[in-house]
């Protein structure tokens, strides 16, 4: 099957080609320095003995990167000696997470050996605890301040280097201890371990080619370290937004969704899926998602979708105990907690309402559900709303007075945006760290099952 095109650093221009690592010409070939022409600085010794200067020395340490090359190229039988790909993800939120474990599940698929690691936990001890508190206590209590600070760090430059530096100095040292010799590829799904792993990899200590997977579909300059390699995006509106931010290798990989989310096999499989969760079966169902943490507007949007009387709305409270207490008590459509089988709940669902632009938002596509945008976070949440509107995956209700018209037309067309077809981001990483590619191009869906006679025992209670 034909290699995924992987661009040269001379497809990067000259900050792609500085990335790759100085000293290497055509085909790889080590070429000298400027520095070594002239011996570089050395200090004599007694009896004319040459010792090697400070920069030599410092040379010595550390790894020439191998530079990215045009695929196809030979590779060894995936059967001698699989190569090892090390996914850096992030337990903040879901999103992060969600995705880095589908990649795992395909690249093992390949043959690869494959590893994922928690860039919190490769900080110093406490700091992860501490930055995943302090973010979520930001979106609970004054969300405003979280987009306020992105947006600083958006249009102050050298703040975000500052950030960069930080999380690069913080984690490098456990990041070099994880990775080996044997591995093919560094992937990274968390902005801040983009930037660690960017800054090892330009600084000549990391030998492994580094790939970014864009989980969202706007990109924040954080996203975009100097020294990746690779940027893998979900639309070409957010490889478009990455290239602005002087990005290297931008591809268009599409989303990374595992097979399980698919569109109901027939009306009866949706109404299985409805009785199982308790939901009405006589009227449209809207939805409504804000993450693994239930955090935002989230109660006034459910109020509002009610009052509209176009469909119930279902939210999904996640962790967040004290909001499905009180949409229960007050008899706002249904209060949903912690959702195991979000597959079946989206199967259940006439089209999702979604705040935050994350992963939610592309399985409820993979599933053919439609998604609109509404009450989002600051931050994030307005610019993948925008990112998504602008890609015509999902219309972004941006006042009260547009929801009834558009939650209309959302139900009215009944079908979900679809993302371009691209080359898989497995398939790329995969050929980047030398397997053969002989898995199939497309994950095939599973068969819809059966839908069994109904009986009460069927019906899942959800405990939060």
């Amino acid at each position: 099957m034909p290699q995924p095109h992987i661009p040269e650093p001379s497809d990067r221009g000259p900050a792609g080609a500085a990335a790759m690592g100085r000293g290497y010409g055509a085909g790889g070939a080590q070429q000298p320095d400027a520095a070594d022409a002239d011996g570089g600085r050395v200090r004599p010794s007694v009896g004319g003995a040459r010792r090697p200067g400070r920069t030599e020395r410092r040379r010595a340490t550390r790894t020439r990167p191998r530079p990215l090359t045009l695929l196809p190229q030979p590779t060894p039988s995936r059967h001698a000696q699989p190569r090892r790909v090390t996914v850096v993800s992030a337990s903040i939120g879901a999103g992060h997470d969600g995705a880095a474990r589908e990649l795992v599940r395909r690249l093992r698929q390949f043959g690869l050996v494959v590893d994922c690691h928690d860039f919190l936990d490769l900080l110093p001890p406490g700091w992860g605890r501490v930055l995943r508190a302090s973010y979520e206590l930001e979106l609970r209590v004054a969300p405003w301040a979280w987009g306020w600070l992105l947006e600083g760090l958006q249009r102050h430059r050298w703040s975000s280097a500052l950030v960069s530096a930080l999380a690069g100095r913080a984690a490098a040292r456990r990041i070099r201890a994880l990775i080996g010799p044997d591995t093919g590829a560094v992937v990274s799904t968390y902005p801040l371990a983009s930037q660690a792993l960017g800054r090892l990899r330009r600084r000549g200590r990391l030998a492994a080619p580094v790939v970014t997977f864009l989980t969202d579909m706007s990109v924040h300059p954080l996203w975009v370290a100097r020294g990746v390699d690779l940027h893998l995006a979900l639309h070409p509106v957010a490889a478009t937004q990455a290239r602005a931010h002087r990005a290297n290798g931008v591809l268009v990989s599409g989303p990374l969704v595992g097979p399980q989310f698919r569109p109901a096999a027939s009306a009866d499989e949706r109404l299985c899926e409805r009785l199982r969760f308790g939901l009405p079966t006589g009227r449209p169902v809207a939805l409504v998602v804000a993450g693994s943490w239930g955090v935002g507007e989230v109660e006034l949007a459910a109020r509002e979708i009610a009052a509209t009387g176009l469909a119930t709305p279902v939210t999904v409270c996640g962790r967040n105990s004290a909001l499905r207490e009180r949409l229960a008590e007050d008899g706002v459509g249904v209060a949903l907690g912690w959702v195991d089988d979000m597959p079946a709940l989206l199967r259940a669902s006439d089209v999702v309402v979604q705040n935050a632009g994350g992963l939610t938002s592309l399985e409820a596509m993979a599933s053919g559900v439609p998604v609109v945008s509404y009450r989002c976070l600051p931050g994030h949440g307005v610019t993948n709303a925008e990112a998504l509107d602008e890609a015509g995956l999902a219309p972004w209700i941006r006042t009260p007075g547009q929801l009834a018209a558009l939650l209309g037309e959302a139900l009215v067309a009944g079908t979900a945006g679809r993302t371009e077809a691209a080359v898989p981001a497995d398939q790329v990483i995969a050929a980047l760290a030398g397997a053969v590619l002989t898995a199939p191009t497309v994950s095939t869906p599973p068969a819809a099952p059966a839908v069994p006679p109904l009986r009460r025992s069927d019906t899942r209670e959800l405990a939060s």
